[in-house]
């Protein structure tokens, strides 16, 4: 597969929530929601279908980071239940929030980069 030099990388693109082709236009039409086309290129980003990829990522990557403090604090300071509670509840949601949409980012970008498809028998 030859890849093109002039071609944006697709990891900095999709971290900044830009259209894999161009690197220019923006992929996300709200929060998650891919937008139909690129506003700069045309780009029909209809092929953009990351699925749970991106749900997985997040909660492999908080899951991770949560318990590994929350078992710190706990060896380290012991602190009552209700404050474990509201401490990782609270981190949780905000490194889930922060993480999803550039990860979904770069899966879109990863498909366009590689030209994934969905699979096909022959």
């Amino acid at each position: 597969m030859a890849i093109d030099p002039s071609a944006p990388s697709p990891i900095v693109t999709g971290l900044k929530g830009l259209c894999p082709r161009c690197g220019k236009g923006h992929l996300f039409q709200g929060y998650l929601k891919v937008r139909p086309t690129c506003e700069v290129c045309g780009l029909d980003l209809a092929f953009a279908d990351t699925g749970d990829g991106p749900a997985f990522f997040v909660m492999s990557i908080v899951g991770i980071v949560v318990v590994a403090l929350a078992l710190w604090a706990e060896f380290a300071y012991s602190p009552p239940i209700w404050l474990h509670l509201v401490m990782w509840t609270a981190l949780s949601i905000v490194m889930s929030l922060a993480l999803v949409r550039p990860l979904k980012g770069v899966l879109v970008n990863l498909q366009y980069h590689h030209k994934a498809e969905e699979g096909r028998f022959r």
